[in-house]
C-alpha cells in the first residue's frame, strides 16, 4: 500500500502534472494540500476518470486539503483541526482507507515572525499534537501525512543561513515537530534515510531548484503499529522538474501490507458508542470523536468487515438488511470479464454463471442479509421507455451465448433459496426501486448491488448501493457520497441525467451541458420542473422531462413476496453439479458445511 503527500500549489492549475503522476507513480492514498480552489471548483470528474475517489475540504484562492484513494471511497471522518471552532481555514481533513486513519495536513506557514501568523501557526501546532495524542491513543493504525511546512533539523535544509530568520526553522517549530515524534510517532523518510538530505520543496525564486537548494518540509509520520511495515519511502524529486510544476515534490511510503483494524474496546462493548478504557483515560478529552474514527476506519477495510450500522456487534442485535442485486448487471459483467472456455454440460457456455454466482455468494457471506432478491430484465418485450423514445438503449447486441445464460441463472438463484423479480415491460432497475421502497415502508435497511450508476438515486439514510470499483471490491454509496460525486442529492440524480445525457442509454441530455452544467443548474433551480418553468430550455422542455421520466426508476413493479430466508446451498451444490460446474458445486458445499460448523 503507498501512501503519498503532495503540495500541489493550485490543482486547477497543476491538474495535469497530477494526474501525469497518478498514472505513471499508481499510489494508492494521496493527501494533497494548497488545493487554491473552491469545494465546487475542485476537479472530481477529472480525478474519477483517474480511477480514484476523493474527500476535500477547499477554499477560494488559498489553503484547500483533499485525500484521494485509488478504486475505493475514503470514508471521511473529519473536515477540520479539533479545539477552534472559530478557525476556518481549509487545512486539516481525516479520512479512513483501507484500516487506516489517514490525517491530511496543511500547517500554517507563519511568516512574518513578528506578526500574528507566528502565532496562529504556534497554536494551530499545539492543537495539532493534542489531537496527534488522542488518536494514539485510540489505538489505531494512523498516518499523519503533509506539509507541515517545519525544517526538522539543519539536515532537512541545503547550506545556508539565509532562511536563519523563518517560521520554518523557528526554535519553537522544530521543537513542536520533536514533540510529535516524541508521542511515538514515525518520520517515514528520516527512518528510512537517516544519511540523505531529502528535500521536498524547492522554492521558485533565486534558482534554488537547479542549485537543488531544499528544504524537507513535507512529512508522513506513522503510528507504532504501522512503522514495521515499511517497505520504502522516498521523494519524487524529478515531478518538481516537471514544466508548470508545483515548488513540491510528493513523498511516498510503501507499506508491506494491508494493515488490519485492531479490535478496540468499542468493538467488544457494543459498537462505536461503547465507553472508553477508563483505566487509561479519555486523550485530549474528545472520546466521541475516537470512537467515531475506530468505526470509520474498520467500515474502510476492503469489505472484509460488515458496516458497523448493519453487524450484530455485542449484546445489541441489529436488524439484517434486505440485499437486493440487479441481476443482468452483474450477469453481464461476468460474462466480459471471464474467459467463454468456461464451459458447463452440453458444452454451453458458463462464464456468466459461474461470476454471478461467485459474486452472490460473495455478498451473502459479507452482508449476512435476512433475505435476497435478484431483479432481471425482459429483454424479449420493450418497456414504456422503449416505446416513448425509439433510440433508448438502440444498437445494443448480445451474444447468443450471454442470452442462453441469462435464461438459466434465476434457476440457479432459486435453488439457493433466494428469490427473482422479473416482469414484461419493467426493467431490473425498476424492481430495485420497488423493493428499496418496500424494504424502507417497513423499516428495514436495503443493500442494493449494481454496476449501474443510476441506481444512485436510491441512496437514503436506510439504503446503501454497493458499486463495483474493481475485482472483488465494493464502494458504499449512501447519500453524501452521491452529492460528493455528482453535486446533488440522490432523488435529483434523474434530474441530472435529463440534463447531462447518457450515452450508454442514448439519452443526448440538454445542449450544451455536461455534468458540471448539469449539477450546478440543478443546484440554482432546485430541480428540472423548477428550472424549466423559469423558462430555461424551452425547445427542448418536453424532451428533457421524457428523459428524466426514462431515468427514474418506477417503484410500482410487482414484486414477489420477500420473506426472511435461509439459503439452500445444497440444493444450489446439487444444481451446480448438474451442470458439471465442479468448484461451484465445492464452494457451496463449503458453505453449507461452515453453516453447520
Amino acid at each position: 500500500m503507498k501512501i503519498t503527500t503532495f503540495n500541489i500549489n493550485n490543482i486547477k492549475r497543476r491538474l495535469p502534472n497530477l494526474l501525469d503522476w497518478l498514472r505513471a507513480a499508481e499510489p494508492d492514498v494521496v493527501c494533497l494540500q494548497e488545493l487554491k480552489a473552491t469545494d465546487a471548483e475542485f476537479p472530481i470528474v477529472e480525478i474519477q476518470r483517474a480511477g480514484y475517489e476523493a474527500v476535500w475540504r477547499g477554499q477560494k484562492n488559498w489553503n484547500g486539503v483533499a485525500i484521494l484513494a485509488r478504486h475505493r471511497k475514503p470514508v471521511l471522518t473529519r473536515t477540520e483541526l479539533p479545539g477552534d471552532p472559530s478557525d476556518t481555514d481549509a487545512r486539516y481533513i481525516e479520512s479512513a482507507v483501507n484500516g487506516i486513519l489517514i490525517g491530511c495536513i496543511y500547517l500554517p506557514n507563519g511568516n512574518p515572525l513578528s506578526s500574528s501568523k507566528f502565532d496562529y501557526k504556534r497554536a494551530w501546532f499545539k492543537r495539532l499534537i493534542l489531537h496527534a495524542a488522542a488518536l494514539r491513543e485510540a489505538g489505531v493504525p494512523v498516518i499523519l501525512a503533509g506539509d507541515y511546512n517545519v525544517v526538522p533539523t539543519e539536515f532537512d535544509i541545503y547550506p545556508t543561513k539565509s532562511w536563519d530568520n523563518d517560521a520554518l526553522l523557528h526554535p519553537e517549530s522544530r521543537a513542536a515537530f520533536r514533540h510529535l515524534l516524541n508521542q511515538g510517532w514515525a518520520d517515514a523518510i528520516r527512518a528510512h534515510h537517516p544519511d540523505e538530505p531529502m528535500y521536498t520543496y524547492w522554492d521558485y525564486k533565486r534558482n534554488r531548484w537547479a542549485r537543488d537548494a531544499g528544504l524537507r518540509l513535507d512529512h508522513i509520520l506513522l503510528s507504532p503499529d504501522l512503522a514495521g511495515h515499511v517497505v520504502d519511502a522516498g521523494v519524487d524529486r524529478d515531478v518538481r522538474g516537471k514544466e508548470a510544476a508545483s515548488d513540491h515534490a510528493p513523498v511516498w511510503v510503501m507499506l508491506r501490507h494491508t494493515v488490519q483494524m485492531p479490535r478496540t474496546r468499542a468493538d467488544r462493548s457494543g459498537g462505536a458508542g461503547g465507553r472508553p478504557d477508563s483505566r487509561r483515560g479519555r486523550g485530549p478529552k474528545e472520546p466521541t470523536a475516537i470512537t467515531s474514527q475506530r468505526s470509520a476506519a474498520a467500515a474502510a477495510t476492503s469489505g472484509r468487515r460488515q458496516s458497523t450500522s448493519q453487524r450484530p456487534s455485542g449484546r445489541a442485535i441489529r436488524r439484517r438488511p434486505l440485499l437486493i442485486i440487479d441481476g443482468d448487471s452483474f450477469a453481464h459483467r461476468s460474462y466480459h470479464a471471464l474467459p467463454k472456455t468456461i464451459l458447463r454440460r452440453g458444452n454451453k457456455g458458463a462464464g456468466a454463471i459461474v461470476g454471478f454466482a461467485n459474486l452472490l455468494l460473495r455478498l451473502y457471506e459479507a452482508e449476512h442479509p435476512r433475505s435476497v432478491l435478484v431483479a432481471w430484465d425482459t429483454l424479449e418485450v420493450p418497456t414504456y421507455r422503449h416505446e416513448k423514445f425509439a433510440a433508448y438503449q438502440s444498437g445494443r447486441t448480445f451474444d447468443d451465448a450471454l442470452l442462453e445464460q441469462l435464461t438459466v441463472l434465476p434457476d440457479f438463484v432459486a435453488a439457493c433459496g433466494f428469490v427473482n423479480a422479473k416482469a414484461p415491460g419493467f426493467e431490473a432497475d425498476d424492481f430495485l426501486a420497488a423493493a428499496v421502497g418496500a424494504e424502507e415502508r417497513r423499516g428495514g435497511t436495503a443493500l442494493v448491488a449494481s454496476g449501474d450508476r443510476d441506481t444512485f438515486q436510491l441512496a437514503s439514510p436506510a439504503t446503501t448501493i454497493l458499486f463495483p470499483v474493481r475485482a472483488g471490491e465494493m464502494a458504499r454509496i449512501g447519500p453524501a457520497a452521491v452529492r460528493e460525486r455528482y453535486g446533488v442529492d440522490p432523488k435529483q440524480v434523474p434530474d441530472f441525467i435529463a440534463l447531462r445525457g447518457d450515452p450508454s442509454d442514448k439519452l443526448p441530455g440538454a445542449p450544451g451541458v455536461g455534468p458540471k452544467g448539469a449539477a450546478d443548474l440543478i443546484r440554482r433551480y432546485g430541480s428540472l420542473e423548477t428550472m424549466l418553468a423559469a423558462g430555461r430550455f424551452p425547445a427542448q422542455a418536453e424532451m428533457l422531462r421524457l428523459f428524466r421520466s426514462i431515468a427514474t426508476m418506477d417503484p410500482s413493479a410487482p414484486l414477489p413476496a420477500i420473506k426472511d430466508q435461509q439459503p439452500n446451498w445444497a440444493n444450489a451444490a446439487d444444481l451446480a453439479r448438474a451442470w458439471d460446474l465442479n468448484r461451484l458445486a465445492d464452494r457451496l458445499t463449503k458453505m453449507m458445511q461452515t453453516k453447520r460448523a
